[in-house]
């Protein structure tokens, strides 16, 4: 048997005498986001990464989408390198453009 304690400090054992006393769910999300976490911090310069988290404090759902949008870079190995705060800037901006809605006014 492997018995460990998780940071949360739920302990369980493996070698399928499998005991688990948190939840699954969770262990993979958090496995999601520790990964989504250490692929940031490598597309990421550190001024750029700290200008994400501040964004996130105030703009969770933007922050989250240019995560994607990074994540989605990094997957498909179109990422530039590392992202500088400049760069990020520019991201940070065209994802908050407004989308233009055309009104058609009949005569």
């Amino acid at each position: 048997m492997d018995e460990h304690t998780h940071a949360d400090g739920t302990t369980h054992s493996h070698a399928d005498g499998t005991t688990h006393s948190h939840e699954g769910h969770e262990h993979t999300e958090d496995q999601f986001n520790a990964k989504k976490e250490m692929l940031l911090k490598q597309l990421l310069s550190s001024e750029a990464r700290l200008r994400l988290n501040n964004v996130k404090m105030v703009k969770p759902e933007l922050a989250n989408m240019v995560e994607n949008y990074l994540l989605g870079l990094a997957a498909q190995g179109r990422a530039p390198g590392q992202i500088t705060d400049e760069q990020l800037k520019q991201i940070l901006m065209s994802a908050q453009q407004p989308k233009k809605d055309f009104k058609i006014n009949r005569i």
